[in-house]
């Protein structure tokens, strides 16, 4: 099993913009004002498409799909959190907190992955724990550890602790569970997707341990990395609101190793964590601003790994 793709998904939008209603648990969106809608979202584009461009210059395979002017979706060009993607052929459907995200898990997208060879076999579809109000944002909400079988989650209204153990025991894996909070005005309040103070490459982790106020759970997650042998890159709340924590790893051509991630990620990192970075694999940044901006998300919630057999 391995813990890197080659190939992603992404969703190019058409009608992005600042989504008011994920704002309610998104501390890191802002409304940029000076711009019009259409502004905003042909910035967006521009973004979009030349960190495509970058993505297949270093061989890394990205599905586009466009998203549809059927529907309102402003935060398409986040298709992590709906729908994720793995190797035995099973494709997974995750409950969305904000109404309107709900609108993005399109079948012609999964149409799409089918038409660029992949199999399909099996969908686990846990959606209707919307109507609960129960929410667990796909690889948002979860960090997976592929290889050693393991799922990162830090609990937040839009990670629930029951259903993140009920798609462990799905898709064996092994449950972390831990709390991790930023400070906003003055006051403690859980981080709304692990993915933004955490990610899982193959041999080392980028985690903010100032985000983890339990001294037993920062214990525990050091634990399972020693464990597994990962070199630990700690980063600080600052850089994780520069979208540090909020990077992929994935493979490019003879199966070359990249650390994707934002511009504003790659300037935030000191020189010696980047040097880190490097003697495991290289990097790769592009500006992603507006996006950042008005999203609130960054280069890892816009690709959706496929790590689905070929038919």
């Amino acid at each position: 099993m391995q813990q890197t793709t080659n190939t992603i998904l992404m969703i190019r939008p058409i009608n992005f913009r600042m989504n008011e209603q994920t704002a309610v648990n998104n501390y890191y969106q802002k409304v940029l004002d000076t711009l019009l809608p259409a502004t905003v979202n042909s910035k967006a584009q521009q973004e979009f498409d030349a960190f495509v461009d970058k993505l297949r210059s270093n061989g890394i395979k990205v599905v586009v799909v466009s998203d549809s002017d059927k529907f309102d979706t402003p935060d398409s060009i986040f298709p992590n959190n709906w729908i994720s993607f793995h190797d035995d052929g099973t494709v997974a459907l995750y409950p969305m907190f904000a109404e309107n995200r709900r609108l993005e898990r399109r079948e012609d997208v999964l149409e799409a992955i089918e038409e660029q060879g992949f199999l399909i076999e099996n969908i686990v579809d846990y959606t209707t724990a919307e109507e609960e109000g129960i929410f667990l944002e796909g690889t948002g909400s979860m960090i997976l550890d592929r290889e050693n079988k393991k799922a990162y989650c830090a609990i937040s209204p839009r990670a629930d602790e029951e259903l993140f153990i009920e798609f462990c025991e799905d898709f064996e894996y092994t449950p972390v569970i831990f709390t991790a909070n930023q400070t906003v005005h003055n006051k403690r309040e859980a981080i709304y997707h692990t993915n933004v103070m955490m990610c899982v490459a193959k041999t080392f982790v980028v985690i903010c341990l100032a985000a983890i106020d339990d001294k037993k759970e920062r214990k525990s997650l050091l634990k399972h990395f020693k464990e597994d042998g990962k070199k630990v890159i700690d980063i600080t709340e600052a850089q994780v609101s520069n979208f540090a924590g909020n990077m992929l790893q994935v493979r490019g051509k003879n199966d070359e190793l990249f650390l994707i991630m934002s511009q504003a990620a790659h300037d935030c990192l000191t020189v010696h964590q980047k040097d880190i970075i490097n003697n495991h694999c290289k990097i790769i940044s592009s500006s992603l601003a507006t996006i950042e901006a008005c999203g609130g998300g960054s280069a890892r919630c816009m690709m959706a790994e496929v790590f689905l057999p070929k038919s």
